[in-house]
């Protein structure tokens, strides 16, 4: 493929995205009382919903674009065969399209809106009240999880209450803001990404904003999706750029500050302690990855796996994504990421087996990275 055609792929994959996004709008929800508009979504829900081998298969072709330009990119880059403009152009022109995108893969996003309500709107501590707690509000007939109190730390709210209050109860706008906060912190987690690698003079600095940026299962559970463990990483990512670049304050303002979102980055402390005791740069990314694999862990036995836990680790590996090691199973592993989602698009439920069936699928793409790992290294051992 001719590198003139990689913004237009780019725009039209993330497009493709965009529409097929929209097949998952929820039976209950209604985005506008337009009556054109409504017979346009009635049409991507009967997809979705009723016809799910074909939504199946769609979602299949979408994502194996996706994958294929993603590799493609990754080849581009490593090759310095394409300029930062252009990197940055796709960058924001995919942003802008995945923004405007329905939350297909999740609903977290409608519990963060209704938080930030009870305190906008009700008037009451998300603390201790609960979406249930208000059985005639409109939302709560296309919410899940509406039994639990608000788990996150106190600065999501003091993020989400201002949009909240500014949406004033209008639910599409208060919807498109939200989303429009989350694509603020991807950006923010790209920019810091290529401020470290600059910091850390890596040989070529757009290899891990690519692998980043462009990697499927991070723009669907970034962009599309639109969890809040995006804007958790955006403010760590932003936080070590000014560990690293001997910004010491800032940069432990910024960590308490992530902390403040979401817990999880609270192990980053470790890696914190390796940069003021031992003064290597490199070593803090690496014990940062191993940080996050541990808070991945420590979830998942909390609960049990989502796959945008995986964006805990994805800035940080993505640093390190001229390593071998970190390149396979970031590539495999985010592959099944995307897969993970596919029993249930076909199917409709979360039902068993398959919760047996997305076990298998992480634990292989795990054992698959590992034997492709050791196998390439004990090849190249043998080469020399």
């Amino acid at each position: 493929m001719s590198k003139k055609i990689f913004l237009p792929l780019w725009i039209i994959a993330s497009f493709f995205l965009f529409l097929y996004s929209y097949t998952q709008v929820d039976l209950s929800l209604t985005l506008s009382s337009v009556s054109i508009y409504q017979t346009i979504e009635k049409g991507f829900q009967y997809i979705g919903w009723f016809n799910r081998p074909l939504s199946t298969y769609l979602y299949i072709t979408i994502f194996t674009f996706l994958f294929i330009l993603y590799f493609w990119t990754i080849k581009l880059v490593s090759n310095n065969k394409i300029s930062r403009k252009v990197v940055w152009t796709a960058i924001l022109f995919v942003t802008g399209i995945l923004f405007l995108s329905y939350n297909a893969f999740s609903y977290d996003l409608f519990n963060y809106i209704f938080d930030a309500k009870i305190v906008t709107f009700y008037h009451q501590n998300p603390y201790l009240h609960k979406a249930l707690d208000y059985p005639s509000d409109p939302m709560l007939s296309f919410m899940r999880w509406t039994h639990r109190l608000y788990p996150y730390g106190p600065l999501w709210l003091v993020l989400t209450v201002p949009l909240s209050f500014i949406g004033s109860n209008v639910f599409i706008v208060t919807f498109y803001l939200f989303k429009l906060l989350m694509a603020g912190f991807f950006l923010l987690t790209v920019y810091s990404i290529e401020k470290i690698g600059r910091v850390l003079k890596l040989s070529n600095v757009l290899l891990p904003v690519a692998a980043f940026s462009f990697n499927p299962f991070v723009l669907s559970e970034s962009l599309v999706s639109a969890h809040n463990d995006i804007v958790m990483m955006g403010i760590a990512m932003f936080g070590a750029y000014q560990l690293l670049d001997a910004k010491i304050f800032k940069g432990t303002i910024l960590y308490v500050f992530s902390i403040g979102i979401k817990f999880a980055t609270a192990l980053i402390l470790l890696a914190f302690f390796v940069l003021v005791g031992i003064k290597k740069k490199n070593y803090f990314i690496a014990v940062s990855v191993f940080a996050m694999i541990i808070a991945v862990l420590l979830a998942t036995i909390r609960t049990n796996f989502q796959p945008w836990y995986l964006l805990y680790i994805a800035p940080f590996a993505a640093l390190l994504f001229d390593k071998s090691y970190i390149k396979i199973p970031f590539m495999i592993i985010s592959i099944a990421a995307v897969v993970y989602y596919i029993p249930f698009l076909f199917t409709g439920n979360w039902d068993v087996p398959i919760p047996s069936i997305l076990n298998y699928i992480m634990i292989t793409s795990i054992v698959l990275s590992a034997i492709i790992v050791i196998v390439r290294t004990s090849f190249s051992k043998r080469m020399r």
